[in-house]
Formats: C-alpha cells, sequence, structure tokens
C-alpha cells in the first residue's frame, strides 16, 4: 500500500473528496484507485479566516513502485501496522495467570492473554458495569456513595465514566491495536484516524462490556465484587491472594493494574513489601465555561459548524511560583461528575457523551505538587496528601457532597463567592459558593491565580469572570510507583507481581494505560507457556 500525507480539504469539502485530491496529486484517474482508507485526519485551524482537514491516507494501485521514485511528493509505503503477537515462554505456571482490576490496563492485559490461551483469572473489587451504572446514579441523584463500586472502581475503571479520550503522546504501535479492539467491540471506527478521538461514556459502557465477553468466550474468568485483601508471599515471591469471598486462590504470576484510587490495596502491598516510591502529580479544581465561548475562541467565525463539532483544548503555563499549570482531560460539552470513592471525602472529575452536546465545556485545572511538598517522606504521603483536600472540599461544601465552587472573578479578587452567575454549574449533586483559597495551600491558589491569567492570554475568554471553578481535583494520577524492573516489568522487590497502568504510576489515560496493560502480559507470555488442562 501507499501512504499519502498531507491531503487538504477546505471545511466546505465532503469527506468524499478526498479520493478526488489524492488522484490530481498523483496525476491518475480516481477509478484507477482501488481502494482508500483514511489514516489520520487533523484540523488546521492556524489561519484567519481559514479552517481546513489535513488527511493521511492509505490506497491500493496497480503500480505502486511508479509513485515511489521521487516524482511525487509526500508518498511512501505505508509502515506496518498490525500488531506482532509475542512469541510464548517455555516455563511452566503452577496456577492461571491472574489480572486484579478491570481498567484499561487489566482488562487488554487480560484480554492479550486470553487471545493468547492462558484464560486468565480477572478480579475486579468493583460492579460490572450495569451494576455499577446502578450505583453511581444512586450517588449522583441521592448522595448514597457505593465506596466499593463508583466512578472510581468497576468494570472499565474510572475512564468508563470520562470523555473516553483516546489521545496518547506515547508513540507506541500498540497503540493501534488498543484502537483497533474498541473497534471490533463497538467504537467507531472514525476513532482510528480521528486526531483527537474520544468515545463518550455512553458508548463506553456497552464497549467494556463486550470486551468482558470476549475475554469468556477465550476461556477466561471475571470476577467482579472481588478485592484482593492481602498478598501473601513467600521469599519475596507471590504463592497466593487472599479475597474478599474469604478465599485463598494460589497464584504464581498476577499483573496489578489497581488503578490510582485503590488507597487501601497500595496499603496491602507496601505491608506485604513490595517497593514503592511517592511521585509528583497534580491537583486543583475543575473549571467550567459555556461551550459557546470555548468554539468562539478556537474556531472564530466558523463556531458550530456541523463538521466541526464542540472545540477543545489542551494548555500549560508555568507560574510566577516555578510550579507547572495546566488543563487535564478536557471535556467538551460534557460534565463536572461526583467521583468520591471514600465516604466523607469529596473529588470531581469530568465527563462527555459522545455527542459533546451538554451547554457547557470542563477541563481539570491542575497545579504539579511535588513529594517536598507531602507531610513525611513515606511512600503513601502522597495519598494522605490528597485525602486531605477531598476531606476539606467534604467540608467546604457543607458535608452532603455538595461539591465547593467559587466564580473565577471572585477567586482572581481575593473574595468569596456568593452565588453563581450566568454559567450554570453541571455537578449533579449541586455546589455551595465559597473561598477555594480555604481549600487549598497558597502555593496552589497563587499558581491557579497566576495560571487563569497566563491561559487566558493563549485562549481567549478562559478567565472569564462567571466560570466556575469546582474543587477538589485530585485524582488526575497516581500519587505513587511500584517499582518495577523494565526488562521483566515485575517489581523489582517481589517476583510475581507485575505493577502496571496508572495506578502503578507507569499511564495517563486510556490508550496508554492499556498500552502498559498489554506490556505486562507481553512480559509474562514471553516467560511461561499456557498452563495445561485449565
Amino acid at each position: 500500500m501507499l501512504r499519502i500525507t498531507q491531503i487538504k480539504l477546505s471545511i466546505q469539502d465532503d469527506v468524499s473528496a478526498v479520493k478526488l485530491q489524492v488522484a490530481k496529486k498523483l496525476k491518475m484517474k480516481p477509478k484507477d484507485i482501488l481502494s482508500l482508507s483514511i489514516y489520520k485526519e487533523s484540523i488546521d485551524a492556524r489561519k484567519r479566516g481559514e479552517i481546513n482537514f489535513i488527511y493521511t491516507v492509505d490506497i491500493t494501485v496497480v503500480d505502486e513502485h511508479k509513485f515511489l521514485t521521487g516524482k511525487f511528493k509526500h508518498v511512501a509505503l505505508t509502515p506496518e501496522l498490525a500488531y506482532q503477537n509475542p512469541q510464548k515462554g517455555v516455563k511452566q505456571l503452577t496456577s492461571r495467570p491472574v489480572v486484579v482490576g478491570f481498567g484499561p490496563a487489566g482488562m487488554y492485559a487480560a484480554l492479550l492473554l486470553a487471545q493468547m490461551g492462558y484464560k486468565p483469572l480477572v478480579l475486579e473489587r468493583g460492579e460490572a458495569v450495569d451494576e455499577r451504572v446502578q450505583s453511581i446514579d444512586a450517588f449522583w441523584q441521592k448522595g448514597k456513595l457505593n465506596p466499593k463500586s463508583n466512578v472510581q472502581f468497576g468494570e472499565g475503571g474510572a475512564g468508563t465514566f470520562s470523555d473516553g479520550k483516546l489521545t496518547s503522546r506515547v508513540k507506541d504501535l500498540r497503540g493501534r491495536k488498543v484502537l483497533t479492539e474498541l473497534v471490533n467491540a463497538g467504537a467507531p471506527e472514525e476513532i482510528l484516524y480521528k486526531a483527537h478521538p474520544h468515545v463518550g461514556t455512553d458508548l463506553l459502557r456497552d464497549i467494556v462490556k463486550n470486551i468482558r465477553k470476549e475475554i469468556i468466550k477465550l476461556g477466561g474468568e471475571v470476577r467482579f465484587d472481588t478485592q484482593v485483601k492481602q498478598v501473601n508471599l513467600e521469599q519475596q515471591q507471590l504463592k497466593s491472594l487472599t479475597l474478599s469471598t474469604g478465599e485463598v486462590i494460589d497464584v504464581q504470576q498476577a499483573i496489578f493494574a489497581i488503578g490510582h484510587s485503590a488507597r487501601d490495596t497500595f496499603g496491602e502491598l507496601y505491608e506485604a513489601g513490595v517497593m514503592m516510591t511517592a511521585k509528583p502529580f497534580a491537583v486543583g479544581v475543575r473549571v467550567e465555561h459555556p461551550q459557546a465561548v470555548i468554539d468562539k475562541a478556537q474556531y472564530k467565525e466558523f463556531a458550530g459548524h456541523k463538521r466541526l463539532g464542540a472545540a477543545e483544548y489542551r494548555l500549560t503555563h508555568k507560574a510566577k511560583n516555578g510550579r507547572g499549570v495546566y488543563t487535564f482531560c478536557m471535556c467538551p460539552g460534557g460534565l463536572v461528575v461526583p467521583s468520591a470513592s471514600e465516604t466523607g471525602y469529596l473529588v470531581t472529575n469530568g465527563m462527555s457523551e459522545h455527542a459533546r452536546n451538554q451547554q457547557n465545556a470542563n477541563s481539570g485545572l491542575l497545579v504539579q505538587v511535588f513529594p517536598s511538598d507531602f507531610a513525611s517522606d513515606h511512600p503513601l504521603a502522597g495519598i494522605e496528601f490528597q485525602r486531605e483536600l477531598e476531606k476539606k472540599a467534604f467540608e467546604l461544601g457543607g458535608g452532603t457532597y455538595q461539591a465547593p465552587a467559587q466564580l473565577v472573578g471572585d477567586f482572581l479578587k481575593g473574595q468569596p463567592s456568593k452565588e453563581m452567575g450566568t454559567v450554570t454549574p453541571s455537578y449533579a449533586l449541586g455546589v455551595k459558593p465559597t473561598d477555594l483559597t480555604a481549600l487549598f495551600p497558597d502555593y496552589i491558589s497563587d499558581a491557579l491565580k497566576d495560571g487563569l491569567l497566563g491561559l487566558d492570554k493563549k485562549l481567549h475568554g478562559f478567565a472569564m469572570l462567571d466560570a466556575v471553578m469546582t474543587g477538589v481535583e485530585s485524582r488526575s494520577s497516581s500519587p505513587l510507583r511500584i517499582n518495577r524492573d523494565e526488562n521483566t516489568f515485575q517489581s523489582v522487590s517481589t517476583k510475581g507481581i507485575y505493577p502496571s497502568g496508572e495506578g502503578a504510576g507507569f499511564a495517563g489515560g486510556i490508550v496508554s494505560a492499556a498500552i502498559d496493560g498489554l506490556k505486562c502480559a507481553e512480559a509474562l507470555i514471553k516467560e511461561y507457556a499456557p498452563m495445561a488442562g485449565i
């Protein structure tokens, strides 16, 4: 196949015009293009008064060699993108491999193991997605939190109740497998070529269920409402796991893809002697604007065009106090959602459905924090840093899971908010106007103020006075890393434990977590043969 880059269409052109443009570029008739598939589509809005779509396409033709002589620009052979399964090892497993956690990392680790004949056992502390939706609805509508199954825990992990954003800065061919498996499970094919693909929480619910069904079809087993309560070692080798059901299962190899909110499991691993270290992360607020303001800032006179959809952004700023301030998990046309996983603590996150058609846009507005900011040098000190903020947020909101909120204008002026303005907060359980400087240490509040003004210069309207800041966004990434050997992908201190994904400190987002799950599964597969007789 040939890969053709830099195919440009105006915003007025239909995507079907791509084939005509390719034929024109190659000085051939459209009918002589035997097949054409879009590899990538991106939007170029850099020139005022002009928006174009830029395409990379793969085609087949009868005599492709004549187009590779150098006569034609932006033409090359299509690189090999197919995922290559790892070579199976020869060591004998004494028990089937276990995957702890069924978020993106655990799901893809289990899927690959199942596809390769290893029949994994998946242990997920939360509920299956249908029951999980009911638990989350009870929280969002009535404030009844289920600590065992919520936005953080359950089938699909935290990503199931997010924007379903599939962008990743990780340049890894495994990313193509991640997207392909999502399409196989029911995701729109456009995610394979959109420059900023997303699925949306409404579609993800069925997609994760279909991946689970595929794992079971291939001989795997998935147990929900099943938490690892104790990790049992012998001479720093994993021997068994004690489960919340009371069962003790023998296990030689386990991929721990537990997510960034599994604080009790982090504690259990630490007590068992598994090495981990505190790491930097970021905390802040959800900032909410009218989507129309973001569309206008990004697309100018083209705002609202049917081909563009809801505009998004990704912004960074260096505050005067030296801390990085950045937007995170931006949700166009989305909602700010209650995301607590512990009773008496308040956490926010963002979520969009596939259509991204809600009135507001929201994003995390975060400030870097470092282990030196924590109360001690204990590996779990970052968790306590998070908890302190989440407890304060719960109290500032009135102790009912209402969220503390403040208008950007009031925050910049240093005065408490007494009521909301023209932007209606989308947080389901309601907000309580307050002063968010009471929530954060001064270095975070100062960086947020500096960041709002700095980012407004990059995206006009970002610091609009009536924009709403809702606290607290504290689960952007894991506050620790479970140290592992990057050759074996096992814990540096404990054989048989493969720390994986965002919770273990090796990913940040759906795709990068899924890629890391694949890496850990590959490492296990390369060393061990499937267990006979399962």
